[in-house]
């Protein structure tokens, strides 16, 4: 690796941070990241930096406002410290459900905190399965969207027989998401076609395909109160599926959602360690998760060399 790289990490997610340093072989740069008794955040880089290729790694996961706020102190502290270049790592990208006017009088806050990140003094983005594509669009700055596809499949391929096995996409909008990791396993496809009365409730309706003795897995980028996963594994076990797996992105999994998810009829929620799991998360019996540190060590690794990203999933 390249001398001039710098490593930081705030307090989101410092594991995953220290994850991609050893896959890396360099140092996390010493920095503090403190409070102040009325809660302002404050932050001193402890190292010289100036003329460095800087790599922030912050998920805006809860408390997301917190933890945004210390990625823009921290960008702004590197860049008063004459960093070359300032790279945002945002393995969870927060606020990504807002990205477009669902109606009248609402914010698009995607895009703000795009503009914020911008004007802070980001000058690239690392981000992994956006919720919605588009927010790559919202930048006006160079930004990578990773997806964790590779590792999923790499998981399935070594747990399960893939012969068996049915991606499924739990509602319409994840089609395309669950038939990219369907064709990497050359396993065939089924949809939850599903209606949401209110927020945060799901009602399934139909199951597009025929599971009939299948082991299904449900493939979506974010599981929040854990509901339509519930409620799509009844679905597809009244159908005649054999057993039921997620293999989710971004577990924020917020309330109820883990106790919901361990009394559930799932076999296993798979997550990745993009958020920092809750102790709750790490003792629940039918919750996993698998590590992407590699695969951002390795997206860093090609930027600080100006290599190609994208062709990391070709």
């Amino acid at each position: 690796m390249p001398e001039a790289i710098k490593i930081l990490s705030g307090n989101s997610n410092r594991a995953l941070t220290e994850s991609i340093a050893a896959y890396l072989g360099v140092p996390l740069t010493k920095c503090q990241v403190r409070r102040f008794a009325d809660m302002e955040i404050f932050v001193e880089i402890l190292e010289n930096v100036r003329g460095k290729d800087t790599f922030i790694v912050q998920s805006t996961s809860f408390p997301t406002n917190d933890h945004l706020m210390e990625l823009l102190i921290m960008t702004d502290a590197l860049r008063r410290s004459s960093a070359k270049r300032i790279t945002a790592v945002v393995p969870y990208f927060g606020y990504a459900r807002q990205d477009r006017r669902a109606s009248g009088r609402t914010p698009i806050s995607a895009k703000l905190v795009a503009n914020l990140l911008t004007q802070a003094g980001v000058d690239r983005v690392l981000t992994v399965d956006l919720h919605a594509g588009q927010i790559q669009g919202f930048f006006d700055i160079p930004t990578d969207n990773l997806f964790g596809a590779p590792v999923m499949v790499r998981d399935i391929k070594d747990r399960m027989d893939t012969k068996n096995v049915m991606i499924v996409s739990p509602d319409v909008g994840g089609v395309v998401r669950a038939r990219a990791l369907a064709k990497r396993i050359d396993a065939p496809l089924a949809i939850v076609d599903k209606r949401r009365e209110r927020a945060g409730e799901s009602e399934v309706m139909n199951i597009i395909g025929d599971v009939t003795g299948r082991t299904c897995i449900l493939v979506d980028d974010i599981v929040d109160s854990g509901g339509t996963l519930c409620n799509a594994a009844d679905a597809l076990l009244a159908k005649g599926a054999k057993e039921v797996y997620a293999y989710i992105t971004h577990g924020v999994l917020s309330g109820g959602a883990v106790a919901r998810i361990a009394a559930s009829k799932l076999k296993q929620l798979v997550i990745t360690d993009s958020i920092q799991a809750t102790e709750a998360v790490r003792v629940a019996p039918n919750i996993r998760t698998i590590s992407i540190g590699p695969l951002l060590g390795e997206a860093i690794a090609r930027t600080a060399k100006e290599e190609s990203v994208s062709s990391l999933f070709d």
